[in-house]
């Protein structure tokens, strides 16, 4: 069976591994499309804003 310090790397590599599976999660749940849609927005207004100068020009 395991000895104390064997347990002790297996916790920590648990502990990594599901560190890493909830940071991915996170990040392709909400930081990724919080990122895509808030630069679809920026490019929607810079449009429209060069739109309206042009038609002022």
């Amino acid at each position: 069976m395991f000895e104390f310090d064997q347990y002790l790397g297996f916790l920590a590599f648990l502990t990594i591994l599901t560190i890493g599976f909830w940071l991915m999660i996170f990040l392709l749940t909400f930081v990724i499309p919080y990122w895509i849609i808030g630069a679809n927005l920026e490019n929607f207004k810079m449009r429209r804003e060069a739109k309206r100068q042009a038609k002022q020009a």
